[in-house]
């Protein structure tokens, strides 16, 4: 069992009514290195999952800016991490998403470290979304990832995107067989989010989520 970030959230359920409002929500840089993020330091909120996932997409509803990162039906389309800063007070960091993509094995080592300074070497890293595409079961690749925050200490939540494309009972059986998975695992499950970048389902909670996490980070 991995005792290093234990959660008594299961399911997080928002106060719509007091979820966050994005008013701006602008492009600040890319960079290879955490030593070349935008210089002015800020709470980042990660976004991570396997190639195609559609994390792009999510990232785009939450902001309910359309082009604001790049989709592409291709894998491994993000090279880069990307900082967008919100509301003029945090960073959304859209990372390389780990798996499957057509690149080459140095590419994928490339990015691999990448992903890996950047997690454990952000000082400002306050959460880390995973992401998991909701119409299948959760992959071996996933579950290391996972189990290598919990060994480090990183904070993280999980969210399931595509949940349009499956019914209300697929979706549930399909989310109770991942977690049984990762209760082989953890203890207790960390907070999870369902989410549609069609409906925009999931919204609210995901941001009013980020909301708590950054009004209780001391300056």
């Amino acid at each position: 069992m991995l005792f290093a970030q234990i959660y008594a959230i299961k399911l997080y359920i928002c106060d719509v009514n007091n979820a966050m409002k994005i008013s701006q929500a602008i492009f600040s840089g890319s960079s290879p290195t955490i030593k070349e993020r935008p210089a002015i330091k800020l709470p980042e909120f990660a976004f991570i999952g396997r190639s195609n996932v559609g994390k792009s997409s999510l990232i785009n509803m939450l902001c309910r800016m359309g082009k604001l990162a790049h989709t592409s039906a291709k894998p491994g389309k993000t090279r880069l991490i990307n900082h967008f800063l919100i509301n003029e007070s945090w960073y959304l960091v859209d990372l390389p998403g780990y798996g499957y993509a057509k690149i080459s094995k140095k590419e994928k080592e490339v990015l691999s470290e990448m992903i890996k300074n950047y997690i454990n070497g952000s000082a400002e890293l306050a959460n880390l979304f995973v992401l998991l595409d909701s119409r299948h079961d959760i992959q071996k690749i996933d579950l290391n990832f996972i189990n290598t925050l919990g060994e480090a200490g990183v904070p993280f939540a999980i969210i399931y995107t595509k949940c349009d494309k499956v019914g209300v009972n697929t979706l549930q059986k399909q989310i109770e067989l991942n977690n049984k998975a990762l209760l082989e695992y953890w203890e207790e499950l960390p907070p999870t989010f369902t989410t549609s970048s069609e409906t925009g389902m999931g919204r609210d909670e995901v941001l009013d989520y980020i909301d708590k996490l950054f009004k209780n980070i001391k300056p």
